[in-house]
């Protein structure tokens, strides 16, 4: 194990971040460059290496936190990178954007702060690429097999190094001009900064991905044709339709999709716009949702300079502890403060919206809100409660409903739905149609980053099985996945 003494001896110390007054005027990432360097190896030293380690288990990865942590600790940073890569493809991503459910499971957390995993984890993927540990892995052999990958967001890129390194030609299909999905485009740059996608993007290139910018499967291309083409065809296109809030005064101008307003901004940092064309500066801005895409709206219109910022949520506000309904090692529905709460605004919880209300012109100039609570299981209204809060920009952030269908994608494949209206798979991630996978939030529904990863990589291992009858290919070792790994 790392430091025996460690998780005694030494408390939890966790990045730090830049002065609010400093990162709010510009859009590079929000931590001090360099400020883990000095604490990571002693905070690393803190994991007990468990004899049951319910951080695997808090992990869809299955990522070997103790092993990676005892490398840290002992700053063996090519080991440490080894093993990290040994379960992730791209560690660099969940160690700035993953909200780390291994944190919540790891032992020490059950009487004292965690360790500090998803710092470990992304100061050594930070030292292996400024060390060159970081290489092209390309297959010693191809196997004459082809494979259309269907967006480029982390499941897609995923499945595409595994399927790559396991001998498969496999080419990328990105409807926008960019790879990378929402990690390009709806991830803040103050969050993580592109340039970690396009050193990415290089390596897979090297390793023989081809990626297709600009074409939407459905449209652009005719599916049927696709499968027809390749020998196998994986759908990662996300969970991108947005939950809509259908209130009179909806069609105003100012109310716009989170996903609507957040690629404009990041368009502007990629160089090919001066200004944003929805942009929150100078104006009363309303976020309704309080999930992490509201809190990148939040951060957002900080930096765009608006008058002021106001996050609001119909659930009640989350305690700061765990409830007996979730208890160790679940992951718990705690009130967490981030960057973008730090840098002003109010949070508004148990509201409803009732209308957008508009000037002449028929721009949004107000919203109207009620308290809610529940009762008998059920939110109601609370009478008396209603106020109106100023507001030239509105961003609906309130999640995704299923995958896109106006494309026709789902309908040229001939492709089942679940209940939800995601993509229905088995248990080796293939859909009703033969050679045809999914994986990502396209099969499972809006989910974390880190699951994304671990369907890629679990879906790529589906594929190969298809493709060659077995696979030597690793895969997250979930319940869910078992069946994967026969």
């Amino acid at each position: 194990m790392a430091d025996p003494k460690g998780f005694l001896t030494t408390g939890r110390e966790v990045a730090k971040t830049r002065p609010v007054a400093e990162r709010v005027k510009d859009w590079n990432e929000v931590y001090v460059p360099g400020s883990l360097l000095p604490i990571i190896s002693k905070q690393a030293g803190r994991c007990m290496d468990c004899g049951i380690p319910f951080c695997h288990n808090g992990c869809p990865l299955g990522n070997l936190i103790p092993e990676w942590n005892d490398y840290a600790y002992r700053e063996d940073w090519t080991a440490a990178s080894e093993r990290l890569h040994a379960t992730n493809n791209f560690p660099e991503f969940t160690g700035r954007l993953c909200p780390a459910p291994c944190e919540s499971a790891c032992v020490l957390g059950i009487n004292q702060p965690a360790v500090t995993i998803k710092n470990v984890e992304v100061s050594i993927i930070d030292k292996a690429w400024d060390s060159g540990d970081v290489t092209p892995q390309p297959p010693e052999r191809l196997s004459g097999k082809t494979v259309a990958v269907i967006g480029s967001g982390p499941a897609g890129l995923a499945a595409a190094q595994q399927l790559t390194r396991a001998g498969h030609t496999v080419v990328v299909y990105e409807r926008a001009d960019r790879i990378g999905g929402l990690l390009r485009y709806g991830i803040p740059e103050f969050k993580m900064e592109k340039s970690h996608i396009n050193r990415r993007i290089e390596q897979m290139r090297l390793e023989g991905t081809k990626f297709r910018t600009g074409v939407e499967i459905g449209q652009d291309i005719d599916a049927a044709k696709l499968r027809r083409r390749y020998d196998a065809v994986v759908i990662a296109a996300g969970a991108t339709v947005s939950r809509d809030l259908p209130v009179p005064g909806r069609e105003l101008n100012g109310v716009h999709f989170a996903m609507e307003y957040l690629p404009l901004a990041n368009k502007v940092q990629e160089g090919d716009l001066t200004v944003a064309p929805i942009h929150a500066g100078g104006k009363h801005v309303v976020v309704i949702g309080g999930g992490d895409t509201g809190a990148d709206c939040v951060g957002t219109a900080h930096r765009q300079g608006a008058a002021s910022v106001t996050q609001l949520e119909i659930m009640p506000k989350p305690g700061e502890e765990r409830n007996a309904g979730q208890p160790w090692p679940t992951f718990p529905m705690l009130y967490k403060v981030t960057s973008a709460h730090e840098e002003g605004g109010e949070r508004v919880y148990s509201v409803s919206t009732t209308r957008f209300e508009g000037d002449e012109d028929g721009n949004v100039q107000a919203l109207h809100l009620v308290e809610v609570e529940f009762k008998d299981g059920k939110l109601e209204q609370k009478p008396g409660t209603e106020r109106r809060l100023p507001a030239q920009l509105v961003t609906l952030a309130m999640g995704f409903t299923g995958t896109d269908q106006s494309n026709g994608l789902v309908q040229q494949f001939g492709l089942e739905l679940d209940q939800r209206g995601n993509v229905a798979r088995d248990e080796s991630y293939a859909t009703n149609v033969d050679g045809v996978f999914v994986a990502g939030d396209a099969g499972r529904g809006q989910s974390l980053i880190v699951w994304a990863i671990a369907e890629g990589r679990s879906a790529a291992r589906g594929v190969d099985r298809y493709l060659t009858g077995t696979s030597a290919l690793p895969a997250p070792v979930r319940p869910t996945d078992r069946a994967l790994l026969v």
